[in-house]
């Protein structure tokens, strides 16, 4: 059972991430570059006042999972919802039945084929202190991360712009993240990130939608009856 929660504890971190820089990154009006490359500091103005006026945001997403102790890849997606403060939504179309659903009280991982359900307090999830800013809307990219464009290359053969963020606090989740960035109108197209073991995670997103007033509701869970449900710590 350890080993269980602790696969699972790990799922949720790695969401969380993943969320987190949709939430900080992914949402930025539309504006155009001239081919002189901006300053990162720039960008991370821009990424900053972004988020602080997202209230919610849904996007489909497709995940890609390379795990290195048994070379392999796994690759999910579906659909993922957010809304201010602390609220969010992974529903997954493949495979389907999995759902993630977190408020501000608590955590839910859904496994529908395998009728079983995983809760967890909410505080637990926002373990890292840059997460937990940026959920309470006082986090600052350039107080979390160090930024920089990717090298060799700071765009990709489309012009979008390829960036590397390396947070301040060190986890075990993540060492650094690598963004692309549309460069007409600033959303991110795709995020990758490594964690400590040498696992890599790949987002990529589409139709994404800003503040279409997605209600609180969506964001509560009762599992289904006839469903086995673990407490995690």
């Amino acid at each position: 059972m350890i080993i269980i929660f602790s696969k699972i504890n790990k799922l949720f971190t790695s969401i969380v991430i993943d969320l987190f820089l949709i939430l900080s990154l992914l949402a930025v009006p539309a504006c155009v570059f001239s081919e002189e490359l901006p300053a990162v500091g720039d960008i991370a103005q821009k990424l900053q006042g972004s988020y602080e006026n997202t209230k919610d945001l849904k996007a489909n997403f497709v995940q890609e999972a390379a795990i290195k102790s048994i070379k392999k890849t796994q690759r999910e997606e579906g659909k993922v919802f957010f809304k201010n403060p602390k609220s969010m939504l992974w529903e997954y179309i493949k495979p389907q039945g999995k759902k993630l659903v977190i408020n501000s009280q608590t955590a839910w991982l859904y496994i529908a084929k395998e009728k079983v359900a995983y809760k967890q307090k909410s505080e637990s999830i926002f373990q890292s202190k840059f997460l937990m800013n940026f959920f309470a809307g006082t986090g600052k990219l350039k107080d979390d991360f160090i930024m920089k464009y990717a090298e060799p290359k700071a765009m990709d053969k489309d012009g979008n712009y390829l960036l590397v963020l390396i947070p301040r606090e060190k986890t075990a989740a993540c060492n650094s993240v690598n963004l692309t960035i549309d460069r007409n109108n600033f959303y991110i197209l795709q995020i990758s990130f490594d964690d400590v073991m040498g696992n890599s995670t790949t987002l990529k997103f589409s139709n994404i939608s800003i503040n279409t007033g997605l209600t609180q509701k969506m964001f509560q869970f009762r599992p289904p009856a006839g469903v086995q449900i673990f407490e995690m710590p």
